[in-house]
């Protein structure tokens, strides 16, 4: 793939061109990032190295192509990489759990900002349910944000689950046991496996499954467990019935943000709105201006009453 006696600057720029060929966006970042894997340069060792001549024994040469190989056969970086960044945590990922996807960072940091405005006692941990938690990912960012936050990670498949484990353990010995997770085998759209964790969460977060079935994806989407994305006709299989899972979690005044599809910020509003305890629903664009997630806040109507009588 790559002539003996090139630079680094060179190989760099063929991959780039060789992914750019193949439909890949991002070619520069994950050329770079390919490179670094093999080296184990960081940014500032990859740019002083940009016009070194590569040596014949060097991975560049030697384990490199092999990579981009895998990469032009549109197998997902994270999954040869063996990790997926999520704000600030490396997350083991691969066959059998969906890969986390950056646009979930923004409903990481809405989490992150409700949970730092919540008037909260010295000694009381508010309680955040990351329902659909995959590999762990949000519930995990959350965690490392908000070290006095309890999270509690739902997933119903057991491989996702076994992803999730690893990834605890691997932030455990990172935080030193000071922070507070844990997952839980359960199904989302069964509120009443929840009854006994009535009204306890101050935040609800997920990322269900919500791409309508028969949308075209790419290739790397393709690769990810087909009940981790597709979410019925509409996308709406999950979301619809576990918002009464949302609904038994939820405290008063609780939050609920859920990631979903970009054409069904409208339909998750309009199934928010019809259960009829929500207010201040909220559909949130991602970076490229699509509905991204929607947010709100439970307010039953014992509580509304409450607060009338005290006006």
């Amino acid at each position: 793939m790559f002539s003996r006696g090139t630079t680094v600057r060179g190989i760099v720029s063929t991959v780039t061109e060789d992914l750019a060929a193949v439909g890949i966006e991002s070619a520069a970042a994950e050329a770079r990032l390919l490179v670094q894997a093999v080296t184990g340069w960081d940014d500032g060792q990859l740019m002083l190295q940009h016009n070194e001549t590569v040596p014949k024994d060097s991975p560049l040469l030697t384990e490199l192509p092999n990579l981009v190989a895998r990469r032009l056969m549109r197998e997902p970086l994270q999954h040869i990489l063996g990790t997926a960044p999520m704000i600030g945590i490396e997350l083991k990922v691969g066959p059998g759990v969906f890969i986390p996807r950056p646009e979930t960072e923004l409903l990481v940091d809405w989490a992150v900002q409700q949970l730092q405005e919540l008037p909260t006692a010295p000694d009381e941990r508010p309680l955040v349910f990351d329902l659909c938690t995959g590999s762990g990912a949000i519930a995990l960012a959350i965690a490392d944000l908000v070290p006095d936050a309890e999270v509690i990670g739902v997933e119903l498949d057991p491989t996702a689950l076994d992803w999730a484990e690893k990834n605890l353990r691997a932030q455990l010995s990172r935080w030193r046991d000071t922070h507070h997770v844990r997952f839980a085998q359960a199904d989302v759209t069964d509120s009443a496996r929840f009854s006994h964790l009535k009204g306890r969460a101050q935040v609800v977060v997920s990322n269900p499954p919500y791409v309508p079935d028969g949308t075209e994806v790419s290739p790397e989407v393709a690769v990810d467990p087909r009940h981790a994305v597709f979410g019925g006709s509409d996308g709406l299989d999950v979301i619809r019935p576990m918002l009464r899972t949302i609904v038994e979690l939820l405290a008063p005044g609780g939050v609920v943000g859920i990631e979903h599809d970009d054409d069904s910020g409208a339909d998750v509003s309009d199934l928010m709105s019809a259960a009829g305890v929500f207010a201040d629903i909220t559909t949130h664009r991602d970076l490229a201006g699509r509905d991204r997630f929607t947010t709100a806040r439970y307010l039953p109507k014992s509580q509304e009453v409450g607060e009338s009588e005290e006006q």
